[in-house]
């Protein structure tokens, strides 16, 4: 192909004769799909791409699911319809889909998070029997949505049981629903359900949040400066000597959660004030060191900073919080890692802003809680247990 004359045409001739090169080939059809972006770069060549992609036939719906694996979010879009296309023409005119291979491709774990569930999505459409046989080896699937699945079965069974009235048989399916749940609205129902048995339950220490930490405030936060002030927490950590704060000096002290959520309540520290900063600081100990997660919800403005480098902050203020509303890739020391998280309050008055708080855990990139070694026992008696208690606190 000339690169010159294709250069030298009009760009609808040009993204013309580029779907028209992919029509017989998939692997350039993709190519052209995966070069799309923002602001509509590569739209016009991946419109024909994809129509020639669609017409590829059955056979090109692994090279499609393969590609999903690296894909931005707006390729992803294009190539899902394409294979949504692929899938319904085929049927309709009964030509036979790679059932083996989309098996093939869904337990292969190192296919992508996103791409794998929408593989089941597929076999649940064109073999239901034999997805729904797959679900239960999809219980500690690294893929939240599989997973998901998996743990929604345990609870539906575990539900039975106890129905049944077969306590000891929904206690041992009820626990391993909690075990290998990771959403919240799942690891609740499972919790609540072993409470109701008679069991407790260590929801802190499944999360892995963060139970113990020293705090220290209040500095100010007069019309928002709070969050881009340098406050003596941020150059220098001495627990032992007092700084000036916003009213006076003020000094690190321990605080230690008992909400059930690892909620970090400052105002339990400082006092329920408005227009003030504080800091929180505690420290993970990582048996190995390497990949892992900070998770952090909240809905006061804030900073966080591990190992002395700074990780993300939101200057926004009660917008809602939940659990894992922030993520932050992060790679831990083996030993000892510093955690620094700054909170500020705004200087609202309405009865829904009174909250100054945040909650932190550690986990995989699948959910699943790092537990320092150097943890304590929770103390359950002591968890504030509150089955109405809004999400995410």
């Amino acid at each position: 192909m000339n690169l010159r004359l294709l250069a030298s045409l009009p760009a609808g001739c040009f993204a013309a004769l580029l779907a028209a090169a992919a029509a017989s080939n998939p692997d350039e059809s993709i190519r052209l799909i995966k070069s799309v972006g923002p602001e509509g770069r590569g739209n016009a060549a991946a419109a024909g791409a994809w129509s020639a992609l669609t017409q590829a036939g059955p056979g090109a719906l692994p090279l499609v699911l393969a590609a999903m694996d690296d894909a931005n979010d707006l390729a992803m879009n294009w190539l899902r319809s394409a294979a949504d296309v692929i899938v319904d023409r085929s049927q309709a005119s009964g030509v036979p889909l790679p059932v083996a291979e989309l098996g093939e491709f869904l337990l292969d774990l190192r296919h992508d998070a996103r791409s794998r569930p929408y593989a089941f999505e597929l076999l649940s459409r064109l073999h239901p029997a034999a997805a729904s046989r797959l679900v239960p080896g999809l219980v500690n699937d690294p893929a939240p949505a599989l997973r998901r699945e998996a743990v929604a079965r345990l609870l539906e069974e575990a539900q039975q049981l106890n129905a049944a009235r077969d306590t000891n048989g929904a206690l041992l399916v009820f626990q391993q629903a909690l075990a290998h749940a990771r959403e919240e609205d799942q690891v609740r129902t499972a919790a609540e359900a072993l409470r109701r048995l008679g069991r407790r339950v260590d929801l802190p220490r499944h999360f892995g949040f963060l139970m113990n930490w020293k705090v220290i405030g209040p500095f100010d936060n007069t019309g928002g400066r709070g969050f881009d002030t340098v406050y003596p927490p941020e150059r220098e950590l001495d627990f032992e000597k007092s700084v000036p704060g916003k009213d006076g000096e003020v000094r690190w002290r321990d605080f230690a959660s008992t909400s059930q959520f690892g909620v970090i309540d400052i105002n339990k520290v400082c006092g329920a004030l408005k227009g003030v900063t504080a800091y929180a600081y505690t420290e993970f100990h990582s048996a190995t060191g390497g990949p892992a997660e900070l998770r952090l919800g909240g809905k006061n403005s804030w900073k966080l900073w591990c190992n002395g480098q700074y990780l993300f902050g939101r200057d926004e203020y009660h917008r809602g919080a939940e659990i894992d509303q922030y993520r932050m890739p992060v790679h831990l020391k083996p030993g000892r890692n510093t955690i620094l998280v700054k909170v500020c309050q705004n200087e609202q008055k309405e009865e829904w802003t009174v909250e100054w708080e945040f909650q932190l855990r550690v986990c995989d990139a699948s959910g699943t809680a790092l537990l320092s070694t150097d943890r304590p026992p929770t103390p359950l008696a002591a968890l504030d247990i509150n089955p109405k208690e809004p999400k995410g606190n």
